[in-house]
């Protein structure tokens, strides 16, 4: 990791990471709402060359794949807590994680997934990137997707 002075873009150049523009809602919602200083992000599914990465985890997708896609998911996530702070200089911590992934009943890894992005979040925020988080299996995804994951933060003023 990047010295704790480094800004997060430096961090983010160091990881080799691009945020791409944040992405629009797919339906009838708000990509961030704030209260506060506190920013809630809307869910975010797993995208592959632009589209959504579909599988379900223990039957067509194993585990390191499914913590693959939640990485790019957190990177999605990144752009979108840019997008709302204006600078991700302006975190002061992520609070809460919440991920969903798309697998069978006797699938019993979601934690690891989701570890793609919480070890990705401490990558770029250090300590303040350390957060509460929760891990579920669920039947489906919108769309077919492998993992959606929402992020509640916590900003500077």
């Amino acid at each position: 990791m990047s010295s704790p002075t480094s800004t997060i873009t430096e961090r983010l150049q160091n990881l080799g990471i691009e945020l791409p523009p944040a992405s629009p809602p797919a339906a009838a919602y708000v990509m961030s709402a704030a209260i506060g200083s506190t920013v809630f992000l809307s869910g975010h599914i797993a995208k592959q060359h632009g589209k959504p990465w579909v599988g379900k985890l223990g039957l067509d997708m194993d585990t390191a794949t499914g913590k693959l896609a939640a990485r790019a998911i957190t990177i999605d996530l990144l752009a979108t807590l840019q997008e709302h702070a204006g600078s991700l200089d302006r975190v002061k911590r992520i609070v809460k994680v919440m991920g969903l992934v798309n697998s069978t009943s006797e699938f019993t890894e979601h934690h690891l997934v989701i570890n793609g992005c919480s070890e990705l979040l401490f990558e770029v925020f250090g300590e303040a990137g350390k957060h509460a988080r929760s891990a579920f299996g669920v039947a489906q995804i919108p769309l077919g997707c492998c993992v959606e994951i929402e992020l509640i933060a916590e900003l500077h003023p």
